[in-house]
């Protein structure tokens, strides 16, 4: 379209919104984990609960040095477009290489775990930063929704696995999933290689930035302005050398940890509790999987939009305390309620409600304090954080499941999202002395 000012011809900057969410839908299958945990501990794979985590994890860290280290400076160098489309051959590969690796541990860890991480990580900030340059007058609500495909791509690339069934509601009576039709887990590593290849590659065309000088639609020059230069610009050097940046660091770093540990465990988790309270194992695996699958994953995509959208109307340090402490509340109390199939679905619906927000919350953030322009070089680094409590949560709740103390996997996550809680209700704007160049 052309503006009536006579600024350069774009394309409508929903469709751009729409497109993110289908990338986002794809890259969510990094959190569709718990679809393979069980047949992994079992004949033929026999992976210990450890095991099974680690390509989790690995994928997780990739996922964030890719990110923090190529995909941010790449993406400014050769624009979004490019970035993505490889991203979404790099990712697809991935799965093609654990599908075609059988039941090795070290093929599943380096086609999930490292080509996959690594394509993720290339995609995952271009979404984000084409939308904050778009709409930098909705940086909260808008960055909620391009990242909400990614919390809710996890519940359909579960149930494709074992059907649409939730609870009682069985949306695809007579079809039980890719595994009831006897696929295996290399199978369905295949096909989903296939599909997120041609899904990302397509959706990569309308990754573009504005042009210069481009305005939000009725918006004056001056607030425009304003609003696009999101206060003052960081370079990457000057915004580690804040403790804004490191206070960010670690609240995303402790409501990651807690997040992805849920993650990664719930499954098990959620069968060992419930069958220690007389549930037979066959009803625990459906509970566990509607827990994930339904509530975790849908209340992780609503938490990104419904964060965001707070956030612009409380600010955006009362949104991270009011859920990084809600979080921390949750994560002890889970223990306690999930052995019962009522309390893992509410506890899985309010811990992916918080842990989604963490996605639209700190993007935005970001640009607040370091500059809209500069998100998407800057934001990489703080998502090293998710990179590092990747590392801690799944590990932490492998490592203490197999011991079975689950116990000591979630109150220590509790008490660092309530020490995380403390600490953002000591953020401030930044004070920035050497204005970056443009």
């Amino acid at each position: 379209m052309t503006e009536a000012s006579g600024q350069p011809r774009v394309p409508n900057r929903w469709l751009i919104v729409l497109d993110a969410i289908m990338i986002q839908l794809c890259l969510g299958a990094l959190y569709a984990w718990k679809a393979f945990t069980g047949k992994l501990v079992a004949e033929p794979y026999n992976f210990s609960k450890l095991q099974s985590q680690i390509p989790f994890n690995v994928g997780l860290v990739t996922f964030a040095v890719v990110m923090a280290f190529i995909a941010g400076r790449w993406q400014q160098k050769i624009g979004p477009r490019k970035v993505a489309m490889v991203g979404g051959i790099v990712f697809g590969l991935g799965y093609l290489i654990a599908g075609f690796s059988g039941n090795s541990f070290i093929g599943i860890l380096i086609g999930v775990g490292v080509f996959g991480g690594a394509g993720i990580g290339l995609v995952y900030v271009v979404p984000i930063a084409v939308c904050v340059k778009w709409f930098p007058d909705k940086k909260g609500m808008i960055t909620g929704l391009a990242v909400a495909g990614f919390g809710f791509g996890a519940l359909i690339w579960i149930k494709l696995t074992s059907g649409f069934v939730f609870g009682p509601v069985n949306f695809t009576p007579g079809w039980d999933g890719l595994y009831g039709m006897d696929w295996g887990i290399s199978g369905v590593f295949k096909l989903y290689g296939v599909l997120f290849t041609v899904i990302v590659v397509l959706g990569s065309l309308l990754m573009v930035n504005p042009p210069d000088g481009w305005k939000p639609p009725g918006k004056s020059a001056t607030i425009a302005t304003t609003a696009l230069n999101g206060g003052v610009e960081f370079t990457e050097l000057q915004m580690v050398k804040t403790p804004q940046f490191w206070m960010l660091y670690f609240i995303f770093t402790a409501g990651a940890m807690a997040g992805l540990m849920v993650i990664g465990i719930i499954g098990l988790f959620g069968k060992d509790a419930l069958t220690a309270n007389g549930i037979t194992l066959e009803k625990a695996d459906i509970i566990a999987g509607t827990a994930m699958g339904l509530f975790f994953a849908f209340m992780n995509g609503f938490g990104r939009i419904a964060w965001g959208t707070i956030s612009e109307k409380t600010g955006r340090k009362a949104a991270i305390v009011m859920m990084t402490g809600f979080q921390g509340i949750m994560m002890i109390l889970f223990y306690f309620i999930g052995g019962y199939e009522w309390g893992l679905y509410l506890g899985a619906a309010i811990i992916g409600f918080n842990y989604g927000g963490i996605f639209s919350l700190f993007p935005a953030a970001t640009a607040d304090y370091f500059g809209n322009k500069s998100v998407g070089v800057n934001y990489p680094w703080v998502f090293m954080a998710y990179g590092l409590g990747g590392s801690l949560g799944p590990i932490l709740g492998g490592a203490m499941g197999d011991h079975e103390l689950w116990v000591w996997a979630f109150i220590p996550a509790g008490i660092a999202c309530l020490i995380a809680a403390g600490v953002g209700m000591l953020l401030k704007p930044p004070q920035h002395h050497t204005p970056a160049a443009a």
